[in-house]
C-alpha cells in the first residue's frame, strides 16, 4: 500500500466540514497520509511531490451541482504540470441537499478530467446531508460509508459508496429550515433578511454568513 494525499478542495479549507471528513477518512485509512489544504495556492510544491503517492482523495463540497472554482483551478494547473507519475484519483464529496446523487455530476467532472489526463478514477463516497449529517444521531452513517471508501482505496477495489440521513424529504426541509434561521441569527441576520435574492450591497452580510459555511 503506497501513501496517499488528501487534497482538501473546499473554498473554506482550515476550517471547513471537508476538512472533517478528511480528518475521519485519515483515521480509517491505514497507509500513511499527507493533507494539502487548497487554500494554500501551493498547488506546483504539491505537484512536484506527486510521484511520491499511489492515490490522491480529492474531498470538497458540491458547489452550483458542481466543482468549487478553487479545485478546478487545482485541476487545471494539474493538468498543465502532467506528473510522470499519476496518482489513482479518488472522491469524497457532499452536498447539503438529502439525496446523494445530486453529488453525481461534480463526480463525473472528475471522472472526464481523469479519463482526458490519463489519469485511473477509483472509488467516490458521495454523501447527501452533508453539513448536519455529523452532527446527528446518523454521524455513524457517513463514517461507516468512509470506511468503505478506505477500505475499497487500501485493496485496489474501486467501488461507489453512497449515503445520507434516513429520514423523509419533509422533515429534512424542516430541520434544515431551522438550522439555517439559527445559523442566522449567529450572524445577525434574520429571516427575512436571508430570504431576500440580494446578497451583495445591502446585503453583504448575508453573503459572508453563507461564505462561514462549507
Amino acid at each position: 500500500m503506497g501513501r496517499l494525499l488528501i487534497v482538501n478542495g473546499s473554498p473554506r479549507a482550515p476550517r471547513s466540514n471537508s476538512k472533517r471528513y478528511g480528518e475521519l477518512f485519515a483515521r480509517c485509512f491505514s497507509g500513511d497520509t499527507d493533507t494539502y489544504l487548497i487554500t494554500e495556492k501551493k498547488h506546483m510544491r504539491v505537484f512536484e511531490e506527486l510521484n511520491r503517492y499511489q492515490d490522491m482523495l480529492l474531498v470538497f463540497p458540491l458547489y452550483a451541482d458542481g466543482i468549487p472554482a478553487v479545485l478546478l483551478r487545482f485541476l487545471q494547473e494539474l493538468e498543465a504540470f502532467s506528473p510522470s507519475q499519476k496518482p489513482v484519483i479518488h472522491v469524497l464529496m457532499n452536498c447539503g441537499f438529502l439525496e446523494p446523487d445530486q453529488n453525481q455530476t461534480a463526480c463525473d467532472m472528475v471522472k472526464m478530467f481523469c479519463a482526458q489526463n490519463g489519469y485511473r478514477f477509483g472509488s467516490c463516497l458521495l454523501i447527501g446531508s452533508g453539513e448536519a449529517i455529523l452532527t446527528t444521531p446518523f454521524a455513524f452513517l457517513a463514517r461507516r460509508g468512509i470506511k468503505k471508501l478506505a477500505a475499497s482505496i487500501e485493496r485496489g477495489r474501486p467501488g461507489i459508496f453512497k449515503t445520507t440521513m434516513p429520514i423523509s424529504k419533509e422533515m429534512f426541509v424542516k430541520a434544515s429550515t431551522q438550522f439555517w434561521i439559527r445559523y442566522g441569527e449567529k450572524n445577525k441576520i434574520g429571516k427575512q433578511q436571508m430570504e431576500t435574492m440580494k446578497i451583495e450591497g445591502e446585503g453583504t452580510e448575508i453573503e459572508e454568513c453563507f461564505r462561514q459555511t462549507d
